[in-house]
């Protein structure tokens, strides 16, 4: 076993790009007790792990990690953002095509929110596209119920503060009225719980549909709900800004699954 001085990355990082969950919880299961390393448990996340190093968790093998992936994801309406729900309620993970590797999402979509989430196998893409920092715009298609004027949204634009706390200006453009709701286009870099919907119902309006359409430069485009699909790595490298990985080995496709 190597230790934290030597050459190697940190156990917790290697498990993160080895897709089997982020830092944080990499290093929340190593205090656990979860992980190994040559065949010694670990406490601390302390430590540097190299190529060479015998490396399980929960008894189980982890693998090599392979190069970064990424897919867009249509999530339908009704699914958990969650790995396991304590209420026994569908995930998106239980909704995910056969032949997809372990992946992570980035960021989450409430319950009754559907559209675009971004999945990955790297935990390092997954902290890059969520870090605030990064400023990824996030556009949303948004139906509200009542006939609003353009004018009801500039405390939006402006920037709201809701119960102490802040939310940054949102671009909001007011599409059409249909009947009796309206649709907006709204576009955010923030990823507070419930934004839009609090946001709005700050405002008097309640927010009866809301789909994301696009996550910085991956869009959804015509994907259907349920559905899967992986950016070419040719494409992650230049929008994420990673270094060439090595030449792979053709992948099967994950089966499409139809809702």
């Amino acid at each position: 076993m190597t230790n934290s001085t030597h050459k190697g990355d940190r156990i917790a990082k290697v498990l993160s790009r080895a897709g089997i969950a982020s830092r944080r919880a990499a290093e929340r299961m190593i205090k656990a007790g979860r992980v190994s390393v040559n065949g010694q448990v670990i406490e601390s996340p302390a430590l540097n792990v190299t190529q060479e190093d015998n490396i399980e968790v929960d008894g189980k093998p982890v693998a090599p990690p392979e190069p970064p992936r990424l897919w867009l994801y249509h999530k339908p309406a009704g699914l958990v953002t969650t790995n396991h729900d304590e209420k026994g309620r569908k995930t998106v993970f239980d909704d995910l095509p056969e032949g997809l590797p372990r992946v992570m999402t980035v960021g989450r979509l409430d319950l009754n929110s559907e559209g675009l989430l971004l999945l990955t196998n790297d935990g390092t893409i997954k902290r890059r596209l969520e870090l605030p920092k990064t400023g990824w715009l996030r556009k949303y298609r948004v139906r509200l119920k009542g006939t609003p004027k353009n004018e009801d949204f500039a405390p939006l634009r402006k920037g709201l503060v809701i119960d102490g706390e802040r939310f940054q200006p949102m671009e909001v453009t007011l599409d059409r009225q249909q009947g009796a709701n309206a649709w907006l286009t709204v576009g955010l870099r923030e990823g507070k719980n419930r934004e839009i919907r609090r946001a709005l119902a700050d405002l008097g309006f309640a927010v009866n549909r809301l789909i994301r359409i696009s996550y910085g430069p991956f869009r959804l485009n015509d994907l259907k709900p349920g559905e899967v699909e992986e950016l070419k790595a040719r494409v992650v490298r230049d929008q994420l800004g990673l270094g060439e990985t090595p030449d792979q080995k053709p992948r099967p496709k994950p089966r499409r699954r139809r809702r």
